[in-house]
């Protein structure tokens, strides 16, 4: 705790990971390194850079003097010149030619598409730790029938487990495009300050493969196949919607998830996990709050807002690009990859150990099933030789009677009524024996193992060395 404001999403959400990779240390070492790679690419291609301008530059990537950058900064009235000034104190001899030709934004938007990229991948692997959770929770809980709902009122059966492929599928489908938003991430590479490249030009003589080549070389550097083939001052800041947008859909699948399991608690069937000194209420000492899923729910309604922030920054750039995109976008870029970091790393927690409670599941699905029991009641009778109309007026008057009795606190009895009609050609015994809850379930069991065999396991495995972590819940 400090005596000034902090973002709460850095103390009490993200991981030490993705928090060290949003840190000003990372961002100003990247502009460091995107000099570097200009410089040494200019080099290669011909202009007056000397080794030792370079060997300065490289020798100093890390060892960023904040205290000077500030001031620098008060005076100048700009960041990106500041650190120019702040760099060329640390590698003196390197300081005519850091920038060289080049825009803030080459330093600025190159290190934040080498940022997102690599915040992308600590999501994939999150997700695919989440994922190999749910697989072997529903794994594990497959077989066990309990209570489907449609519109929140008792459906037909499901299982613990199909269930919960739902959930799932849902995160297998992130995974997948948290993989095609970082793999079509490029590079904005050196275009100069309104993207014709001119001073490259002037630079090189007028040596059009020259200017190319730069681009190509300072994208290889950073890591980058290729670079975006036209800009303005800026990349594309569609490319912010297009990344932003899956990290929305993470906090829709972890919503989904989170809500379910809060309803689930309720009920006292599914619950997450509750540890021996944790307090539920500092009121109501018997309470078992859901806390983790109700911030779950909370950090993913503010990253499911995220994308109105890039949408009208991209749909608000005038021509080449207005700076009303700079403020915004340091807060959008880490907030939005802090909380999805926190709502992956929540739901990973919240599989390592959720609690199920089969007695109460087989409660609640008592209560229900005869009601679900009697279109099969029904065949029976008629195959026993009864009047189908008959028998369907019979089970529906004696339904109606019992469910009345329900929801007047009563036991639900339909089985006792219909056993003791003489109308209804079987015995109690023989009405018990179509109450089999296994024969209510469809296929559900087989669809899991498809699911999980078809289409799970091959993600699992194709990230097998990423499996394994552990969540990291602070608080």
């Amino acid at each position: 705790m400090t005596s000034e404001y902090t973002s709460p999403l850095a103390e009490r959400v993200a991981t030490p990971e993705m928090l060290r990779l949003w840190s000003p240390q990372r961002k100003f070492a990247t502009w460091r390194r995107c000099w570097v790679a200009l410089a040494e690419a200019e080099k290669e291609l011909g202009l007056p850079i000397t080794d030792e301008q370079l060997e300065q530059m490289r020798a100093h990537v890390e060892d960023i003097d904040f205290v000077a950058a500030a001031k620098l900064e008060r005076e100048l009235r700009h960041d990106v010149m500041a650190h120019i000034h702040a760099y060329g104190l640390a590698a003196p001899k390197a300081k005519p030619i850091i920038h060289l030709g080049a825009t803030s934004c080459y330093v600025t938007d190159n290190t934040d598409l080498i940022l997102m990229r690599e915040a992308l991948n600590l999501l994939v692997a999150k997700a695919v730790n989440v994922l190999g959770g749910l697989a072997e929770f529903v794994e594990k809980w497959k077989d066990l029938p309990t209570l489907g709902y449609t519109h929140y009122q008792p459906a037909q059966v499901v299982t613990v487990g199909k269930r919960a492929c739902l959930w799932a599928q849902d995160i297998l489908m992130d995974v997948e495009d948290i993989e095609q938003a970082r793999d079509r991430l490029q590079c904005r590479g050196a275009k100069g300050t309104t993207g014709t490249q001119a001073s490259f030009l002037a630079l090189f003589d007028g040596d059009v493969d020259k200017v190319r080549k730069l681009d190509q070389l300072v994208a290889q550097k950073l890591g980058f196949d290729t670079s975006y083939p036209v800009t303005g001052q800026t990349y594309p800041r569609k490319v912010d919607t297009h990344v932003i947008r899956v990290l929305a859909g993470i906090g829709e699948s972890v919503h989904k998830f989170a809500t379910d399991m809060r309803l689930l608690q309720n009920l006292k069937e599914v619950e997450e996990p509750f540890e021996e000194q944790q307090v539920g209420s500092s009121a109501m000492a018997y309470k078992r709050n859901p806390m983790r899923c109700e911030r779950a729910c909370a950090l993913s309604r503010f990253l499911m807002a995220m994308p109105l922030h890039t949408e009208f920054t991209s749909a608000l750039q005038w021509f080449e690009r207005t700076l009303d995109d700079s403020a915004i976008r340091r807060i959008v870029l880490p907030e939005a990859f802090l909380a999805a970091d926190g709502v992956l790393n929540l739901y990973l927690n919240i599989m390592e150990n959720p609690v199920v409670n089969p007695k109460v599941i087989e409660k609640h699905l008592r209560a229900e099933l005869p009601f679900m029991a009697t279109e099969n009641i029904l065949m029976a009778c008629v195959k026993r030789g009864g009047d189908r109309q008959e028998l369907h007026e019979i089970i529906r008057k004696h339904s109606q009677a019992a469910a009345a009795r329900v929801k007047n606190g009563e036991d639900n009895d339909l089985l006792e009524h219909l056993a003791s009609d003489p109308s209804v050609p079987m015995t109690r015994a023989e009405i018990e024996d179509a109450l089999n809850v296994r024969d209510f379930v469809g296929l559900a069991p087989q669809q899991v193992n498809d699911f999980i065999g078809a289409h799970v396991r091959p993600v699992l495995e194709r990230h097998r060395a990423r499996l394994g972590m552990r969540s990291d819940v602070r608080v």
